[in-house]
């Protein structure tokens, strides 16, 4: 998807932004034809300075994309938090990577996510190649992107950026879609969106969470299903031992008797042998007799 970001700053009061698409213009897009790019970073630059340049007392970010360069992505971040005005984003459907990022430069208590979101943060990634430095050098940037993330999503959430660290490590740095109520249990978003301000979606938007609602309705999922109330995002200890105790459990039922096989447990006296010693032992028996 081509990267889009539509600045409605005609009216006093409210402005708005939409982000869709990929976050910014990847390195190797730059190198591209003219003719062949979606992006060319100097639209990005005058992008994100109007966006420092806004003055309204209200701005509304409405992002929709799974993410794109970070580097990218924290200069919007940055551009947002350095307005005088109120800043909330609304995250709908897939919102992951360096989309997330922009998702934290709201206000306090803004930061707003559809009731049918997935919501995605993970490690650092990149393609290179050369020498062993070169590769030595790459490593210690993505070790210091991921602590930077990190803390950044850890600023606003009341945990530390140790537990942001295990969560975006899981599935091999890959990390793990979290449902609505998991995000905002992490402390990476404030609150659901109110199906009453539907009406301010973007009409995309609007048909996407129709979709969602219909389908969660069909097979009578349509109302979030409430956590218990000493569930952690991170670390689900009842679960856990509710899924050892129920594998020990069925171990237990697989478990039989110590049966003895009839050749393992000779008459006393009597040699073990193997089923050719015994075969051997009756034919010479049988010749002796004859």
């Amino acid at each position: 998807m081509k990267t889009h970001i539509h600045i409605d700053d005609r009216a006093d009061e409210v402005c708005r932004i939409e982000i869709e698409g990929t976050i910014g213009v990847p390195e190797a897009w730059q190198f591209d034809e003219p003719a062949e790019r979606v992006a060319t970073y100097e639209r990005f630059r005058e992008t994100v300075a109007r966006i420092a340049a806004i003055e309204a007392p209200e701005v509304i970010v409405t992002i929709r994309s799974t993410g794109g360069d970070v580097n990218d992505a924290l200069l919007i971040h940055d551009a947002l938090r350095q307005l005088g005005g109120r800043i909330t984003t609304r995250c709908y459907g897939y919102t992951a990577s360096a989309a997330t990022i922009i998702a934290q430069a709201a206000s306090e208590g803004c930061r707003e996510l559809s009731a049918n979101a997935l919501y995605l943060i993970h490690r650092a990634s990149c393609a290179t190649e050369g020498n062993a430095d070169d590769l030595g050098a790459q490593l210690e940037l993505l070790q210091a992107t991921d602590e930077r993330l990190a803390a950044l999503y850890a600023a606003r959430s009341g945990r530390t950026p140790e537990e942001f660290g295990v969560l975006m490590a899981e599935n091999s740095g890959n990390g793990r879609w979290l449902s609505p109520e998991e995000a905002i249990a992490a402390g990476l978003a404030d609150r659901l969106i109110d199906p009453a301000g539907a009406a301010e979606q973007p009409r995309a938007v609007r048909n996407l969470v129709s979709g969602w609602r219909r389908l969660l309705t069909a097979v009578g999922l349509e109302k979030p299903q409430p956590l218990p109330a000493d569930r952690n995002v991170l670390h689900f200890e009842r679960e856990i031992a509710a899924r050892r105790e129920a594998a020990a459990s069925a171990a237990l039922q697989r478990i039989e008797p110590t049966r003895t096989l009839p050749t393992e447990d000779p008459s006393f006296g009597e040699p073990c042998r193997s089923p050719n010693e015994r075969a051997y032992a009756e034919d010479a028996a049988a010749f002796s007799r004859g």
